[in-house]
């Protein structure tokens, strides 16, 4: 019976290790956008932003998301452990009327580990 405890006892520690393991090599948050290069004046413009991280569960999330467009914050999405982006690759969209030349830039975080930096789009704008 003792030596089948121990057994038993390795391998449940074996199994957390590796569980632990696997979430510290886990990935900072990147993101990437999506839009078109140049468009013209008064045209309604999508920008789709995917984001990715190596885990998502309750303890290793993506915590948030922001689109800025020429320094202003224009969208953000916060996450809570319960409230995950439900995939480890998520995209979101926003749509807004192209005025003036824009530079789009999104990050997103993981609550653990960061950001892998911000992406940065520009968009021309043409009359």
């Amino acid at each position: 019976m003792f030596p089948r405890q121990w057994w038993l006892l390795l391998c449940v520690c074996l199994v957390m290790i590796l569980t632990l393991e696997t979430h510290a090599f886990a990935n900072k948050t990147t993101v990437s956008i999506q839009a078109p290069a140049e468009v013209p004046k008064g045209s309604e413009v999508l920008i789709q932003v995917t984001a990715t991280h190596s885990a998502d569960n309750p303890l290793h999330y993506t915590e948030w998301l922001y689109i800025m467009m020429n320094g202003k914050e224009i969208a953000r999405w916060n996450y809570t452990a319960f409230n995950r982006p439900g995939s480890e690759t998520f995209t979101k969209e926003i749509k807004f009327i192209a005025a003036e030349n824009m530079e789009i830039k999104a990050e997103g975080s993981c609550n653990l580990h960061g950001s892998a930096g911000p992406a940065i789009l520009k968009i021309s704008v043409k009359e």
